[in-house]
């Protein structure tokens, strides 16, 4: 017999989808406003790194909810039900990333255009990113002890 195959990776996996489409279009926004810096002669602000990297914590989240469901070793007979459940939280998380990498692509826009605004940009960052949270930490309550 075995057992706790969990999700099979689903949490994972979507969540990490999410992380690439996000990192991918923070990072291509960056990009852009980099280069109208370098063409204009003026300093290319680093910190826009941080709204690229933003999106990557989902992945962070999918793994703890892959591990939270295979820990919990439920019953062979529920695996269709456990890997629904990871889909569905991966797919959420996923969406928070892709969603959080968009936001971020406009924060760098704005932040590279103007020199201001940082703490805004990272804080409408942050509520996106709670979505994410509040997706792992209520699936996991939510599994049998």
């Amino acid at each position: 017999m075995v057992a706790g195959l969990g999700d099979m990776g689903l949490s994972l996996s979507l969540a990490a989808i999410g992380s690439a489409l996000g990192t991918g279009i923070a990072g291509m926004s960056a990009i852009g406003a980099w280069k109208r810096a370098f063409m204009q002669n003026k300093m290319a602000p680093f910190i826009l790194i941080a709204f690229v990297g933003a999106p990557l914590s989902q992945t962070i989240y999918g793994m703890i909810l892959r591990n939270a469901i295979q820990s919990a070793n439920l019953d062979p007979s529920s695996y269709s039900f456990q890997m629904v459940l990871g889909a569905a939280a991966g797919l959420a998380m996923g969406c928070s990333a892709w969603m959080q990498g968009k936001a971020g692509a406009s924060a760098a826009d704005a932040l590279a255009e103007t020199g201001k605004g940082f703490g805004n940009y990272i804080m409408v960052l942050g509520v996106i990113e709670t979505v994410a949270l509040f997706v792992m930490v209520f699936i996991m309550t939510a599994l049998p002890k």
